[in-house]
């Protein structure tokens, strides 16, 4: 009878419990911290890009940065016409923006191309943007460029410089003028799911730039652009490149590095599960022939495929766009420690693996291992190898010249 008692009494106790529980977190749950800011509210104007809506923006920045609680500003569905924005931290507290329309530059190439970045994030932290579309109408830039008159500098569509701690998830970026998205002095960055598009002859049109920073992921996006689909600057470190298509365009790239002779050096860069298709390169370390003290190391490209690349995998430390302005030296970058491990597909060239690295400051620690690359017609591809040295492991085609 005792033990009944007790039994009984526990479970009355346990009910009791779960009871109050379910009054005071369902039936009155706690209020949300977040804020949400509806750009609309400060005067944007959904109206096909007509009307400015910039000033709107900045407002309910302005507030959201102000806020010591987390904020949402919100950008409804239809197309919004926004001049050059600076969105300058440091903020209170986080920030989503998150954006169901689409944002969209002035089609006179003018509004924004003197200001080297249409949208700037500066100095932020705990940034997150969640869809929505970007489109810079880059082609009247790009003609202008094509045609050698005077023009404007050009303008990257994203920019984000001095912040940490962002994700991007979800965003197209259409015809930047420049970079799509480039990131300077940035600090754990993660972007994915992302779709930037740019025409194959669109000139300077990097997909992702990034230097000065560290700990950068990009995961499961699809890159086609005029240039680089990722490309890697001094002073980046911990980038982390996985499951993304890249192609058309110029290939992941670290690089052009030496530029100046006090260089940040760039290392751990790892890019796998990637797949390149109709790329002019693959997997590319980009060099200018000058004395250098920067260097790249630990690099590391894992389970790749290509599909009728040009230069499949390519180190070129005498880069030289044009053939202009390039003086007659050696690189000072040191490379060393770069990995290509299960590497396949087709070279849309005869040379599938070439290595020209510097005579003063030879290529080191190379390795390739289980790379079968062939001719875009299934005949044999080469490698050739000047100032380069390293091992071969498993299965290596066409034949290392390490």
């Amino acid at each position: 009878m005792s033990n009944t008692f007790m039994i009984n009494t526990s479970n009355l106790l346990r009910l009791g419990l779960n009871l109050f529980i379910f009054n005071i977190f369902i039936l009155h749950p706690l209020p949300t911290n977040a804020v949400t800011y509806n750009v609309q509210t400060f005067g944007a104007k959904p109206d096909g890009g007509k009307t400015s809506s910039t000033k709107s923006l900045l407002k309910a920045w302005d507030i959201a940065c102000k806020s010591v609680k987390p904020s949402t500003i919100y950008v409804p569905p239809g197309t919004y016409l926004i001049n050059q924005a600076v969105f300058s931290g440091p903020c209170k507290s986080k920030i989503t923006f998150q954006i169901d329309g689409t944002l969209v530059a002035p089609t006179n190439y003018y509004g924004v191309g003197n200001t080297g970045s249409w949208i700037l994030f500066n100095s932020v932290t705990g940034l997150t943007v969640l869809g929505g579309t970007i489109d810079a109408h880059g082609s009247g830039y790009w003609a202008c460029k094509r045609s050698a008159r005077n023009c404007p500098q050009g303008a990257r569509s994203m920019l984000f410089t001095s912040s940490k701690n962002i994700v991007i998830n979800g965003l197209t970026s259409i015809d930047s003028q420049q970079a799509h998205l480039s990131f300077n002095g940035c600090e754990n960055v993660m972007m994915k799911n992302l779709r930037i598009v740019a025409p194959e002859d669109s000139p300077n049109t990097d997909g992702i730039h990034v230097q000065m920073s560290n700990d950068v992921t990009i995961t499961d996006s699809s890159i086609q652009t005029g240039d680089d689909c990722v490309s890697i600057g001094p002073g980046a470190k911990s980038i982390l490149i996985k499951r993304t298509g890249c192609g058309p365009g110029h290939g992941i790239s670290i690089g052009s590095l030496a530029r100046d002779f006090n260089e940040e050096g760039v290392q751990d860069i790892t890019v796998k599960n990637v797949t390149f298709n109709g790329s002019q390169n693959g997997l590319r370390i980009k060099t200018w022939a000058r004395p250098s003290n920067g260097f790249v190391k630990n690099v590391i490209y894992q389970n790749i495929v290509m599909n009728d690349v040009l230069n499949p995998i390519i180190i070129d430390q005498n880069y030289c766009p044009g053939d202009k302005g390039c003086p007659n030296q050696n690189s000072g970058v040191k490379i060393s420690g770069v990995t290509y491990q299960n590497i396949r597909g087709t070279s849309a060239s005869p040379v599938a693996i070439k290595f020209q690295c510097s005579l003063t400051t030879p290529c080191s620690g190379i390795k390739l291992q289980n790379v079968k690359l062939t001719n875009f017609d299934h005949k044999p591809s080469q490698s050739v190898c000047l100032n380069a040295g390293g091992t071969a492991l498993g299965l290596v085609s066409p034949r290392s010249c390490l």
